[in-house]
């Protein structure tokens, strides 16, 4: 039973997927006869209708159709219906299961080309730095024939850099990458310091691993820990000379260790300073 519950309404979304892709392939003929400045120039004519208050609901069939003869030009490989079904589903908001072999990858330049048209950006987000670097120089080269704008997140990088890629139409990086960046954001002290620039529109590969598996990690930010670093030496130094049951006490059951106010007096003695627990310290 609930299973036919989560499943209602999904034969009318695949009627309703279907049929995008048969209106956009009633548009191909006209699309292949372009030459590549007339195809590279439907990318500003898509932008000022979009600007002009356009839906991209409206603009979907010949945005595809665009985009999709633009990969066969740059890459020769032209998505299937199933592709372009699948690039509607994600433009919709939908989350798109495809098997192996499907070309995920090349599914989601369509609603990534589409949703750029704003120019507010969009993100694709992929589970690794190889993955996004391959995915924005593979797919970026579609998207650049279309004139756009890639970026690419990567670790290691300095703010200036990541700046310049959230300032691109599509940005790929990692789920990590655009976390941290969204934490490191709002611990700004300046709008000069931001390197993202708002949240628009994200394609998630892998979803269910992003956004189950890996959500039971959270994501935490530190800062760097000033003046401290030389408390650990001293600690080091003075553990061993700590006296089980004397100083402090082991409780194998619940795994937890206790410091005595024996043991802390210890402490205090052998570093000289009057209380252990002041924030100084």
């Amino acid at each position: 039973m609930l299973s036919k519950l989560l499943r209602l309404g999904e034969g009318r979304m695949v009627k309703r997927l279907k049929g995008v892709a048969d209106y956009v392939n009633t548009l191909s003929d006209d699309v292949e006869k372009l030459t590549d400045g007339e195809l590279r120039a439907k990318t500003d004519e898509f932008r000022k209708r979009a600007t002009d208050g356009e839906d991209l609901d409206d603009l979907l069939p010949e945005t595809f159709a665009v985009a999709r003869e633009a990969a066969w030009r740059v890459l020769s490989q032209r998505p299937f219906d199933v592709q372009v079904m699948g690039a509607a589903a994600l433009h919709f908001g939908n989350v798109a299961e495809m098997k192996t072999g499907e070309g995920k990858t090349l599914t989601c330049v369509l609603p990534a080309y589409l949703n750029s048209l704003t120019g507010k950006g969009v993100h694709v987000v992929t589970v690794n730095d190889y993955l996004a670097k391959r995915d924005s120089e593979w797919m970026g080269r579609v998207h650049r024939f279309l004139g756009l704008d890639v970026g690419v997140i990567l670790s290691g990088q300095s703010p200036d850099e990541k700046r310049v890629a959230y300032g691109a139409d599509i940005t790929y990086g990692t789920n990590n990458e655009f976390g941290f960046d969204y934490l490191r954001d709002n611990m700004a002290h300046s709008l000069d310091d931001l390197v993202q620039r708002g949240h628009h529109y994200a394609i998630v590969d892998e979803v269910d691993s992003i956004l189950i598996d890996e959500a039971r990690t959270p994501l935490i930010i530190s800062g760097q820990a000033d003046g401290s670093s030389h408390w650990y030496s001293e600690f080091a130094r003075l553990a061993p000379m700590l006296k089980k049951d004397e100083h402090y006490e082991v409780d194998l059951r619940k795994r937890t260790v206790g410091v005595h106010e024996a043991g802390v007096e210890f402490v205090e003695d052998q570093l000289g300073i009057e209380n252990l627990y002041e924030a100084a310290n």
